[in-house]
């Protein structure tokens, strides 16, 4: 009966350092990976999308002041990746678009996927 109960003991003595073990180190790999990214998630998301924002904007008025007619082309800017889209009066149009997007400061690169403007439209 004594070796029963020491061996239930051992087993269960085992058993519950085996679970501690394993919650110890799932629960530290869970703060690490998920609650960190989570907890600043929210405060970098917010301020990624401002930046992003605010970056369409510079280059936006940058088309205008470079003298392209900022109707019709839609910058989207992703962490420093603009993308124009939309379309252009002309050939003349897309390429300056893209060139003074380029120069643009905070642009680290560009995506033109002007079409031009079919009359009518």
């Amino acid at each position: 009966m004594k070796t029963i109960n020491a061996l239930r003991f051992a087993a269960v003595a085992s058993a519950i350092a085996f679970s501690v073990n394993v919650w110890s180190q799932s629960s530290d790999a869970a703060s690490t990976q998920s609650t960190a990214p989570s907890a600043s998630a929210g405060s970098s998301k917010s301020t990624a999308r401002k930046a992003n924002r605010a970056l369409s904007k510079k280059v936006s008025q940058a088309l205008q002041k470079g003298g392209v007619d900022p109707v019709g082309i839609n910058v989207i800017a992703k962490n420093g990746a603009i993308t124009l889209a939309g379309h252009a009066a002309d050939a003349e149009q897309i390429d300056k678009a893209a060139s003074i997007a380029k120069g643009v400061d905070g642009v680290k690169s560009v995506k033109n996927v002007l079409t031009i403007q079919e009359g009518g439209q």
